[in-house]
């Protein structure tokens, strides 16, 4: 049970609402500024019945308005009506969650009519959100199933010497059952945090909707910050990289926090480790380098490079026998327009050529949480079974 755990709890991004006076709209989301006089309220995103999407900002001195989003290949030009209200409609698009920007004037902005907001640990990544819905639900949403919990852990690092914080999903029976539970240790991508796997991934609802599916096996996700220092500050916070840091914490503190505060297993056959981007090339390397900590291993769209193999996965290729007979599952994913798609078939020839046994899946899709989503449905039921 847990014994020190606080409750995380997530917060409606209010100060941009009250600042600019919106109100709710009927389809759930938010309109933009209150007007008076000549002025009529605007309305963005709006979804209509077919599902196409209507895009609209309210910005006469602007000369310029475009948008663009993962709905679509490169940008759209919005027009200027009288009332100096930029619009575009897109679409249909097929029911997914979005991110998209608008660009006025040559300055990449969030839409300011929209109170959904996707952030992470620098400014780069901060989107607007746009959720087409289906017509049932969809495996990311929340639906009436037993829900788990999502807690908080904060903890003071003794290898990184600074206070960091954890994110943890427990299922729905955790406060009731008596026995331990396995432990999958999920990282984020670059320039995300602790949280993005619940934001964004909605990993909890995932899980909840899993479980209740009898698709997998209860366990408990763990979701540390990936970085040993705050992105930007000089260095890997005096370590030689990032992963390099970030794998102490894990292993010196991380596991220890959980180990001591939750009804855990802890033995290599009960944990699991993988990640997506920067967390997947986190998870692969110190998952291989590990198996007496891990027996499941798992990157989403890994940011790996080909010529870093032979180097930092020498002890796994030592001894392929030993390796595979440790290896419960290694499981490797990637978007086919992706980036990253080539270093995922390089990887993936790599451990062939080494007689390391793996799955390689594919779908269509680039670096997008639409993907990743996807990815962590097909990888959960492979755990623990």
């Amino acid at each position: 049970m847990v014994r020190r755990a606080g409750l995380f709890c997530v917060c409606a991004l209010g100060a941009g609402t009250a600042a600019f006076g919106q109100a709710p709209a009927s389809n759930g989301m938010t309109t933009g500024p209150r007007t008076t006089g000549i002025e009529r309220q605007v309305r963005s995103p709006e979804v209509g019945p077919d599902r196409r999407v209507t895009f609209r900002l309210r910005a006469p001195q602007a000369t310029e308005v475009t948008v663009s989003g993962e709905f679509q290949s490169g940008s759209v030009a919005m027009t200027k009506d009288s009332a100096g209200v930029w619009s575009v409609t897109v679409g249909p698009l097929k029911p997914e969650i979005y991110n998209y920007n608008f660009t006025i004037d040559g300055v990449k902005t969030i839409d300011p009519g929209n109170a959904e907001v996707k952030t992470g640990s620098t400014p780069s990544t901060i989107a607007s959100i746009l959720e087409v819905k289906g017509d049932g639900p969809a495996f990311y949403d929340a639906q009436s199933v037993p829900h788990g919990e999502m807690h908080t852990l904060w903890n003071q690092s003794k290898s990184l010497g600074t206070i960091r914080r954890v994110v943890i999903y427990t299922p729905p029976d955790y406060a009731y059952a008596s026995h331990p539970y396995p432990v999958l240790y999920l990282f984020h991508g670059a320039n995300a945090d602790e949280t993005a796997w619940m934001r964004l991934g909605h990993v909890n609802l995932i899980l909840d909707n899993l479980l209740a599916a009898g698709k997998i096996k209860p366990f408990i996700v763990v979701m540390p910050f990936g970085y040993p220092a705050p992105p930007g500050s000089e260095s890997a916070g005096g370590f030689g990289s990032v992963t390099e840091g970030f794998s102490r914490d894990l292993i010196g503190d991380v596991i220890p926090l959980v180990e001591f505060n939750y009804h855990v297993y802890k033995d290599r056959e009960h944990r699991a480790i993988a990640g997506l981007s920067m967390g997947g090339q986190e998870s692969l390397t110190i998952g291989l380098n590990h198996l007496d900590l891990f027996s499941y291993v798992g990157g989403f769209s890994a940011a790996v490079r080909p010529q870093e193999f032979t180097k930092n996965f020498a002890a796994l290729t030592a001894d392929p026998k030993a390796a595979n007979a440790k290896l419960h599952l290694l499981w490797i994913g990637c978007g086919t327009d992706d980036s990253l798609f080539s270093a995922a078939q390089s990887f993936s020839a790599f451990l062939d050529q080494a007689q390391i046994k793996h799955t390689f899946y594919t779908m269509p899709g680039a670096h997008t949480w639409m993907v990743w989503r996807n990815f962590l449905v097909q990888f959960a039921p492979q755990l623990f079974q």
